[in-house]
């Protein structure tokens, strides 16, 4: 059952009205209620079947404004890496122990990173890493001998997006307290890697829906003709 804050701040929302992304983005910003600092979060519903392998849409994206979160980061590592991957602010590196530890169940991260030579090892954490989508992956560039650049863009705020099983991209693009330019931009940058990711297999309209919500708000709906004319 709905709790009185949200009952109320799902008074300022029109639910049938599809809103231009600026307005969605005010109104997510005068929908939070809650005492921590919000995320704001964007679903991306897409015409694709993710059933057939050539409709995966996936990526990632430097958000110009960052995330706003904190993130820590394992990389697998060995060597000259290891010590690169320390140097570039990892906050934990290291190989056979590191992968023993997250077997055991030690979660206490937020993105992973592994050299090439050192994925063999670390597939084996599939089975713990994949559904919380947390696996490395050369396409995302979280499979990488080039440890200091990708280090840097995950600090910055990189977001990672996949669709799923649904046809829907989840992506944090913020918080709710930043200025309306900054979340802006940030949903611009990701709108705009989704619509290149856009399979040349895909019929009919690409962007279905387009939802924007904080952490505990009501979800605003963004008119997806509006946006995808944007980018045409």
């Amino acid at each position: 059952m709905a709790g009185k804050k949200y009952k109320e701040s799902l008074k300022n929302v029109d639910i049938e009205k599809l809103y231009k992304l600026e307005d969605a983005v005010e109104l997510v910003k005068k929908c939070v209620y809650a005492k921590f600092n919000e995320s704001m979060d964007m679903a991306i519903r897409l015409g694709v079947d993710p059933k057939h392998s050539d409709q995966t849409v996936r990526g990632s994206v430097v958000l110009p404004h960052g995330s706003g979160k904190k993130v820590r980061i394992v990389v697998f590592a060995k060597g000259e890496k290891e010590k690169e991957a320390k140097d570039a602010g990892a906050d934990y590196v290291g190989a056979e122990d590191l992968a023993e530890k997250v077997s055991k169940g030690w979660m206490d991260f937020d993105s992973v990173v592994s050299t090439p030579d050192l994925m063999g090892m670390v597939g084996k954490l599939g089975k713990i890493l994949g559904p919380r989508g947390l696996m490395p992956n050369p396409k995302t560039g979280t499979v990488t001998f080039d440890l200091a650049k990708i280090i840097k863009e995950i600090r910055q705020g990189r977001a990672d997006f996949k669709v799923d099983k649904a046809g829907i991209v989840h992506v944090p693009v913020g918080k709710a307290s930043f200025d309306v330019k900054h979340l802006l931009d940030n949903v611009n940058v990701v709108l705009e890697s989704i619509m290149k990711a856009k399979p040349a297999s895909s019929k009919g309209r690409y962007l279905k829906s387009i939802t924007l919500s904080s952490t505990m708000g009501p979800g605003v709906k963004v008119d997806p003709i509006l946006v995808a004319n944007m980018f045409a």
